[in-house]
């Protein structure tokens, strides 16, 4: 499972999804802190929010900024079950896997990545 092109463009496509950016806090943050806790922290928020078969709060688990991670997740579709299944094929109502959880990273760090590198 690894994040695709076309994922990306179909994200980009999206009204909803494409408003989000990274400010200049949450880009100092990411700079101050660096990938790696990042990465940890984003593991950690999916690890307790996101994986469990019926999170507390489904939906609203997921706050819209105050983190780098968070504003991540709604522009990556990786912030509630709902917009995993639709927008991941990741079933809701199932636990996620250690391999789905790495997955959801990967695709929160390559969104980061993207938004701390913009095209010249």
């Amino acid at each position: 499972m690894q994040p695709t092109d076309d994922l990306f463009a179909r994200l980009k496509r999206s009204t909803f999804r494409s408003r989000f950016h990274l400010g200049p806090k949450e880009r100092q943050y990411c700079l101050d802190k660096g990938p790696e806790t990042i990465d940890s922290h984003a593991a950690d928020f999916i690890a307790r929010r996101l994986a469990p078969a019926e999170p507390k709060n489904d939906g609203k688990q997921t706050p819209m900024r105050g983190h780098p991670v968070f504003i991540a997740q709604h522009a990556t579709a990786t912030c509630c079950r709902g917009c995993l299944a639709k927008w991941h094929a990741i079933p809701a109502g199932v636990a996620l896997t250690a391999e789905q959880q790495a997955y959801v990273v990967a695709v929160i760090h390559r969104w980061l990545v993207a938004e701390m590198n913009p095209p010249r």
